[in-house]
């Protein structure tokens, strides 16, 4: 009977600890399959392994991993290209999403800036504060930038303007108070615009053109000189009747002999 009840119980035992190795195995099969599960948990085009839990583990071939803080998580994401703020760097085990230096907005690589945040400048791939001698700061651009010329708004170096101040006119990256010969201001455009259209829709006009336009200045030129001519013209004629109408009236007048002022 003794036996019997030894043998009940080593049983029990036996089958108790074998329920609690399948709980075990099952469990640790769960955690492998979240940590390192493929395809139920892979929503993203991108990746190639995924958990639930962590999104993307690892991704396709030039796809870039990017993690994504959401809370107190961190979750992998599979991107074609990183996100403003990050750069890309290739290796033969996985492409990763890299932050930029804390002064840049966006760079090409962990040495070279393409945009600074707000308080710092570009130049030569560079974030800084302050801009080197014949630079000056763009808070819009955030860059450094030459020392426009006087009367220049903006530039593209110390020579060619691409906005004057104004009041004044742009021609050929110069600012002008007055236009050049040739050239006449366009108030609307604040440019100095060819007169008489020697330019046609762009291109400057052919030489048949240009010799027309020369050939109507000149006559214009010859129609001024020849009513100066008439108005000098007029004016000694003018003078001319005005000499001979007090001509005639003086003659008019008869004059007084002194032999007929003598008594006989």
């Amino acid at each position: 009977m003794q036996l019997q009840l030894i043998s009940f119980v080593l049983i029990i035992l036996h089958c108790m600890d074998y329920t609690g190795c399948q709980q075990h195995s099952s469990s640790r099969h769960r955690q492998h399959k979240q940590i390192s599960g493929v395809s139920s948990g892979c929503q993203q085009g991108g990746c190639l392994t995924c958990s639930d839990y962590n999104g993307c583990l690892s991704c396709k071939p030039r796809f870039f991993m990017h993690l994504e803080r959401i809370g107190m998580k961190q979750i992998g994401v599979c991107m074609t290209s990183c996100p403003p703020g990050f750069y890309g760097t290739r290796s033969p085990e996985r492409n990763t999403c890299t932050k930029c230096r804390s002064e840049c907005d966006s760079c090409f690589n962990k040495n070279f800036c393409t945009r600074c945040r707000a308080g710092f400048y570009l130049h030569l791939g560079k974030c800084q504060e302050s801009c080197p001698e014949g630079l000056v700061r763009s808070d819009t651009q955030r860059e450094c930038v030459p020392r426009c010329p006087a009367g220049c708004e903006s530039c593209v170096n110390g020579e060619t303007c691409t906005r004057c101040r104004p009041s004044l006119y742009h021609l050929s990256g110069k600012c002008h108070h007055v236009c050049p010969e040739d050239y006449e201001p366009n108030d609307k455009l604040m440019e100095c615009t060819p007169q008489g259209g020697r330019w046609n829709n762009g291109k400057r006009r052919n030489r048949k053109d240009k010799g027309n336009q020369e050939g109507r200045r000149e006559r214009k030129r010859e129609r001024e000189r020849e009513r100066e001519r008439n108005a000098g013209e007029r004016e000694d004629s003018d003078n001319r009747n005005k000499t001979e109408h007090r001509h005639r009236r003086g003659q008019d007048i008869d004059p007084v002999s002194p032999q007929d002022g003598l008594v006989q």
